[in-house]
């Protein structure tokens, strides 16, 4: 046998390459997730949505007094993302681009609703996005009394 009995760093080297992955995946971690914009508390949904290639990801979030605008992960304000929207229209984006809103639970329907005709008035298609849920209520039955 060539090795010596006490190999010193040998025994190291596992370990070594044990740290060696866990600080890649730090930090190539976030750039390996697909989400966009920022975290809001969706309100639920029955319906799945479908992936999207050519998306961009309006989300409206809680903020001081007015909702925050994130247009993927920027923070931006309706001005700015009216100016947004119109150069990705004019670079030709807009007939293969669909525009995902996130909207938080707490967001002013006005709000959205404002945000959805400004990006339905550049052109884009819209989806809203709402948080997975088997328990929404089925308001298309009739309900029964007791209910």
């Amino acid at each position: 046998m060539s090795l010596p009995e006490r190999p010193g760093l040998l025994h190291a080297v596992p370990v070594l390459n044990v740290f060696a992955l866990l600080w890649l995946l730090f930090v190539l971690g976030p750039s390996l997730s697909r989400q966009s914009g920022i975290a809001v508390e969706l309100p639920p949904s029955r319906f799945q949505l479908d992936r999207f290639q050519n998306s961009l990801v309006v989300t409206l979030g809680p903020g001081d007094g007015a909702p925050r605008v994130h247009l993927g992960r920027d923070l931006v304000t309706l001005p700015d993302l009216s100016a947004k929207l119109e150069r990705l229209r004019s670079e030709g984006a807009a007939a293969k681009a669909i525009v995902l809103l996130q909207t938080d639970t707490g967001t002013p329907v006005g709000i959205e609703r404002e945000v959805s005709e400004l990006v339905l008035g550049k052109g884009f298609r819209l989806a809203l996005v709402g948080a997975n849920s088997s328990r929404v209520q089925d308001f298309s039955k009739e309900p029964t009394p007791g209910e």
